[in-house]
């Protein structure tokens, strides 16, 4: 359990979370583990909604382009996956591969465990969207940085390149 509680202390979803309401939602987690190469999340595939938080090791982000797979980027400990699908997505929506680099443990939170939380600690739920907005809001202004970096790039503005 204290694999369960440490990574959730990591995590955007907890930050305003008491102990105690920590220790309700560990609960709900069950522990995955995953070898090297091995996807955890594949486009055109049906895939649980289940919000995932990398407990230990790397999560590779690829996306399919016309000259092949490529990488975009590299999850660390605490970062989210699954979030399209968990907030009510479906799996046609997801566009890129998730892959375990090495030996790689991540946190499963089944949505319909989670919502069983709404009658009983709706602001746990509440609080707990709120960090997975903040996660997407952090995705999203990454994304806007590295745009602008390489629009300077391509048109060689700003004296940087």
């Amino acid at each position: 359990m204290s694999l369960v509680i440490d990574t959730l202390r990591t995590s955007t979803i907890t930050e305003e979370l008491s102990d105690a309401e920590i220790s309700i939602i560990a609960g709900l987690f069950e522990i995955q583990d995953y070898k090297a190469g091995q996807a955890i999340i594949r486009p055109g595939f049906d895939q649980p909604d289940n919000l995932y938080i990398l407990a230990h090791g790397e999560i590779q982000v690829k996306i399919q382009s016309s000259e092949g797979e490529a990488a975009i980027h590299v999850l660390k400990p605490g970062d989210l996956a699954g979030i399209i699908t968990f907030a009510g997505g479906t799996s046609e929506h997801i566009s890129a591969t998730l892959s375990a680099v090495g030996d790689t443990k991540l946190l499963s939170l089944p949505k319909a465990k989670f919502e069983t939380l709404i009658n009983t600690h709706p602001m746990i739920v509440y609080k707990v969207m709120r960090g997975v907005v903040r996660d997407v809001h952090g995705i999203v202004r990454r994304m806007n940085a590295q745009s602008v970096e390489l629009s300077n790039y391509i048109y060689r503005i700003h004296g940087r390149y």
